[in-house]
């Protein structure tokens, strides 16, 4: 069985700052991964690893069977990953012009602003996509008009058009107030059943929902820990992770986390 991906002793240098070292992580069909650590823990370096933006200083890479700088095509490669990020929304401007099916349906070709003419079977699927991802009330909206969280809803819908084997959705719910972050991560399940891997950043341990199954702890750089997720999200690893005494507590396979009194 292939993996999704492979990395074996991965470092990277940032010009002769050692920014990941001795990475190895395996991710198996049928897993999604919560990634988690502070800023500057080296999440984004390493999600610029599996996109193929940047390459290991040293070790071994593969991602959807792909052999690093040892065959296939990284354009390719990209093709197949999804990646929803709030560095999007420098292309808003774009959006503003475009209706909500437009907007959606211009991740087929993974292009800002639609450029070619959609087939009757992808604008069908639009319509399935605006039922699941339960963003109806949108159509005939201006985009400046959405919320946060809408916007955040439709760029998911809109990286699921074209079918990735990969989704990354880089700290979606940031800037969300309580009601739309639950309401987004309502989505989870309906996203992982799409057949995409969930590769999921975020800093705060109870957006880790039932749908996510495994967790990657990264610190400076380095993995704290790896595996499934009620075997990694422990008071002692994620006590290591932030920096200050963590206890756990899980509900409905979700953890919740209190920051203890030193």
């Amino acid at each position: 069985m292939q993996k999704i991906i492979d990395m074996k002793n991965i470092t990277w240098y940032r010009g002769t700052s050692k920014i990941l070292e001795n990475i190895h992580w395996d991710v198996n069909p049928g897993e999604h991964w919560a990634i988690i650590g502070l800023n500057g823990s080296g999440k984004t370096s390493l999600l610029n690893i599996v996109t193929g933006y940047q390459f290991p200083s040293r070790g071994d890479v593969k991602v959807l069977g792909v052999h690093f700088g040892k065959g296939g095509r990284i354009p390719d490669l990209r093709r197949k990953i999804g990646y929803v990020s709030s560095t999007f929304d420098q292309f808003s401007e774009v959006f503003y012009r475009q209706s909500l099916e437009e907007i959606i349906v211009s991740g087929v070709y993974q292009s800002f602003g639609l450029y070619q003419i959609p087939s009757q079977e992808e604008w069908d699927r639009v319509d399935v996509m605006i039922r699941d991802m339960k963003i109806e009330h949108l159509k005939g909206r201006d985009y400046i008009t959405y919320s946060q969280g809408e916007k955040q809803k439709v760029k998911i819908a809109r990286a699921l058009m074209a079918n990735p084997k990969i989704l990354i959705l880089d700290e979606p719910a940031v800037g969300l107030d309580l009601a739309a972050r639950e309401d987004l991560l309502d989505l989870m399940g309906t996203i992982t059943k799409s057949g995409a891997t969930l590769l999921y950043v975020t800093h705060h341990i109870e957006e880790i929902t039932e749908s996510i199954t495994h967790a990657l702890l990264l610190k400076d750089g380095h993995v704290v820990a790896q595996g499934p997720k009620q075997d990694v999200l422990t008071n002692e690893t994620l006590s290591k992770t932030y920096g200050v005494p963590i206890r756990v507590r899980w509900d409905a396979e979700r953890p919740w986390i209190s920051v203890l009194k030193k």
